[in-house]
């Protein structure tokens, strides 16, 4: 059985619902019910009734690692092995959206050219550290779809700069990586984190250590060799000023 489709059923039933749409999954009784309660008001057909999955983690800055923030993913499966998502700044009904994030498969990371692929992160260490989490899923279904996440790579742009105090999403879009290493991320950022949402990354550690992982492919988290490409804001600033007489 494709392990894609697999991961749907499993959600399906444990209410996720983590690409069951895009798939053309048939639900189960249980599933419609789950998804009805759960799932919250439908936005009619559009793209937004396809968004199935809510995954919580954080982001840095390419370039200044010390410039992370928790990021709320609402993403949906677009075709086989792509995801898009779009990106808030926490789960209140007030959030800001503040980004987008597209994750696709180690094959289809792999097939990029090498200057594409300096602008991709991989999930790898999120998912083992337990510091990427799916919010109101199951621990089983959760598990799951972590192991499918944990071979994957996003590329994430963020719009607004919520971090430092911004009222608007002002200035160039940014590139953002995710942490790859323990001591990287703010254990008081995490904590933070961990008690809003009622979990225990460390906890999430531990249940995931025995997942089957491929070394990160090559090409991925350039920021490590020296290659952190970002957009200075300071271009925008030359494009604009006038011309010298």
């Amino acid at each position: 059985m494709n392990p894609t489709t697999a991961l749907v059923r499993l959600l399906g039933a444990a209410g996720a619902g983590w690409c069951a749409i895009a798939l053309a999954a048939a639900p189960s009784p249980a599933s419609r019910e789950i998804h009805g309660a759960a799932a919250g008001p439908r936005q009619g057909s559009g793209p937004l009734a396809a968004i199935h999955a809510h995954v919580c983690g954080f982001h840095f800055y390419s370039g200044d690692m010390k410039r992370a923030l928790r990021v709320d993913h609402y993403c949906s499966h677009l075709a086989t092995g792509i995801f898009q998502c779009v990106i808030y700044d926490s789960a209140r009904s007030d959030a800001r959206l503040i980004g987008v994030e597209y994750i696709i498969s180690e094959a289809l990371f792999n097939g990029l050219p090498a200057d594409e692929k300096i602008l991709w992160h991989s999930h790898r260490y999120e998912v083992m550290s337990g510091l990427l989490t799916a919010p109101g899923t199951s621990g089983a279904a959760e598990q799951e779809l972590m192991k499918e996440l944990v071979s994957t790579y996003g590329k994430t742009w963020h719009f607004w700069q919520t971090d430092r105090g911004d009222t608007l999403p002002l200035g160039l879009p940014k590139l953002m990586m995710g942490f790859t290493a323990d001591g990287q991320a703010d254990p008081g950022m995490v904590a933070d984190r961990d008690r809003a949402l009622n979990i225990d990354s460390s906890r999430k550690k531990a249940e995931r250590a025995d997942f089957s992982v491929r070394p990160v492919a090559d090409g991925a988290d350039a920021w490590k060799r020296g290659l952190a490409f970002q957009l200075d804001d300071k271009w925008l600033m030359q494009t604009s000023a006038p011309p010298k007489p």
